[in-house]
């Protein structure tokens, strides 16, 4: 089992810092962790800020648990909801609140999740190919493997893994399950590098990294769920609200990067001198672009190389 209390969360003090100036403005300060995991970010908001509540969401029952469980001594400031976080609204309005102070998502698959060999995420040990964040849901990776059209698998593997060689492992899979059932990472794995030309598996890192990435994608609608939610919290931020988002991946980042662009961006139009009120943008960003770690985290927190850290504020109604 994890040791949660050991977690090392990804930019934990700049995010708190990010939010902080929100916190600060307002008496009855709430936040939504909308990926609360084993509860790092949590715990270091509810230390810092005594008034501050957090409600917790996460897809993983096992995390939320976990998280319960670490953040027992903030019980009256703290709640909780097992739910994708594409449901903030309704998470937050079950709870009594009409508004929130802020937001924090941190995107993508957990260390928890990565660590848990049985859980079926990480390529490099052999598990079930199951890969669902919320193991109350029905669809598996393996049923996608096995069941899903050639063509349809050809454009997850693309457009989520961006692997160049999708036709030629898409190939290696089709016939493979024809025999039998595909159901194990390190078959899947090996089946995927055995299929990339042996010049391009010389760099780049384990081949099977993009199609295990496209899978998971697929298994939890990962880039769905970021469409969906972002805007929705974005509608929940009071006036100085903020919302913070930390993103591995391009395709998550992409996404992050175009709403942000989108809701800064006045719908004045360019030839007019002046702005038009019920036209001006309600948001601004707090970070230009994006932020990285930096190099002592990257020292202590390996897996925190590649986020991308973005903040946006509400600044109008």
């Amino acid at each position: 089992m994890i040791d949660s209390s050991a977690h090392i969360s990804v930019m934990r003090d700049r995010c708190i810092d990010l939010l902080a100036p929100a916190i600060n403005s307002t008496k009855y300060p709430v936040i939504v962790d909308a990926t609360l995991g084993l509860g790092g970010h949590a715990e270091a908001l509810l230390k810092r800020f005594p008034t501050l509540k957090v409600i917790g969401i996460d897809r993983d029952a096992d995390a939320l648990a976990r998280a319960t469980t670490r953040l027992a001594p903030f019980a009256d400031r703290l709640f909780t909801k097992h739910a994708n976080f594409d449901s903030i609204a309704n998470v937050v309005a079950s709870f009594g609140y009409p508004e929130i102070t802020g937001a924090l998502f941190d995107l993508g698959v957990s260390s928890m999740q990565l660590d848990e060999r049985n859980r079926g995420f990480s390529y490099s040990h052999d598990a079930p190919l199951d890969m669902r964040m919320d193991r109350t849901q029905s669809l598996t990776a393996a049923e996608i493997i096995n069941t899903y059209e050639p063509g349809q698998l050809v454009r997850i593997l693309r457009t989520y893994g961006e692997e160049k060689f999708a036709t030629r492992v898409v190939e290696s899979i089709v016939k493979a399950r024809a025999v039998t059932p595909l159901n194990s990472t390190i078959e899947l794995a090996t089946l995927v590098k055995n299929a990339i030309p042996a010049a391009t598996r010389r760099t780049g890192g384990n081949p099977a990294k993009r199609s295990f990435q496209a899978l998971r994608i697929e298994t939890n609608d990962e880039l769905g769920a970021i469409t969906r939610a972002l805007p929705s919290a974005l509608k929940l931020l009071g006036i100085g609200g903020r919302l913070v988002v930390m993103s591995f991946q391009s395709l998550e980042d992409r996404i992050v990067k175009d709403l942000f662009v989108a809701s800064t961006t006045s719908g004045t139009p360019r030839d007019l001198p002046f702005e038009l009120p019920e036209l001006a943008a309600k948001f601004s960003l707090v970070i230009k672009g994006s932020e990285t770690p930096g190099a002592q985290e990257l020292e202590e927190n390996s897996r925190s190389a590649s986020v991308r850290l973005r903040a946006i504020e509400r600044v109008a109604a």
